[in-house]
């Protein structure tokens, strides 16, 4: 089996795992058909985990470990869950992926093992004072194509929404491998953030104030700290 990712590659990561603080667990959901990236994905995902012993990689299929893909909110292959371990403890963050981090994401996957690692979501106070006003569940998902340079960012602001607040989900979408859930939303461009199935959309990598701003618009709450 060819290796995906070259020596300089695993070098450059294997020096930014040095700065992982506590142990992650990665859970891949794949299923046998009709699943073209599943098994590059998990590919991935293993020779990434291999380059720290801070990484635990486990693999589920989405069909026959239903009831665990669902306690995940996992319901696409490949998917993938970034969570804390504390032991036999896992933590859900709502860090997920729908398609292969390839291209530009890669780099999204990679911070992501940081983000969970220092178990903070590193988002302002201001940010965090206002994401308590949100008392329902919120989804973000966010469309990307590998090839786009701006999609990283998008993907990580929306993943460190879901960090600071249990109510929130955050789901990178990679477009082209889920082009109904892109026409149903819309997508024309990317990357593009969609907010409970479109109660909210944003379009492009915008800054943290705005894509607050968009999260609390579309739960009826208004953006401002009493």
């Amino acid at each position: 089996m060819n290796q995906l990712l070259d020596e300089e590659i695993r070098s450059q990561v294997r020096e930014v795992f040095k700065d992982l603080d506590q142990d992650i667990a990665v859970l891949f959901f794949g299923k046998e058909q009709h699943c073209e990236t599943c098994a590059d994905t998990y590919q991935l995902l293993e020779e990434v985990s291999e380059l720290s012993d801070k990484i635990s990689l486990a693999k589920y299929d989405l069909e026959r470990d239903a009831a665990i893909a669902q306690q995940y909110h996992v319901d696409k292959a490949p998917g993938i869950v970034i969570a804390a371990k504390d032991g036999d403890q896992i933590t859900d963050y709502g860090v997920r992926y729908a398609g292969i981090p390839a291209g530009h994401e890669f780099s999204s996957l990679i911070h992501d093992f940081l983000l969970v690692s220092s178990r903070d979501s590193g988002l302002s106070q201001q940010t965090r004072d206002l994401l308590k006003k949100v008392n329902q569940p919120v989804l973000l998902q966010v469309f990307v194509t590998p090839s786009c340079p701006y999609c990283p960012r998008a993907v990580v602001l929306a993943h460190q929404m879901a960090m600071e607040h249990p109510l929130i989900q955050s789901e990178m979408v990679e477009a082209i491998e889920f082009p109904e859930l892109s026409d149903r939303f819309g997508v024309s461009g990317v990357p593009q953030t969609t907010i409970n199935e479109g109660a909210g959309t944003i379009v492009g990598a915008v800054p943290e104030e705005h894509l607050l701003a968009e999260i609390l618009r579309a739960v009826g709450k208004k953006p401002r700290v009493e």
